[in-house]
């Protein structure tokens, strides 16, 4: 059986994920996502990049404390409706 295992360096994992590379060390250094020091160099898995990604992703109602008076408004409104 063979697997194809895609490793990403440091620099192409924080470009994969939009984050600087001092952003990609600190997720790394809190084990949000896992690393590998090969010799001299750190790699990481895409496919653990990728589950970092997807444990991060917003569900609908999760930003509702980013704008209250806009929802307080909106419930006011269709209550005189």
């Amino acid at each position: 059986m063979t697997s194809s295992m895609e490793w990403l360096s440091t620099k192409d994992a924080s470009e994969y994920i939009g984050v600087t590379l001092r952003t990609l060390y600190k997720l790394i250094d809190e084990g949000l996502i896992p690393a590998y020091k090969i010799g001299r160099v750190i790699r990481v898995k895409k496919e653990d990049v990728d589950s970092y990604l997807q444990s991060t992703k917003i569900k609908p109602g999760e930003l509702d404390h980013l704008y209250p008076d806009t929802k307080r408004s909106t419930d006011q409104f269709s209550s005189r409706v």
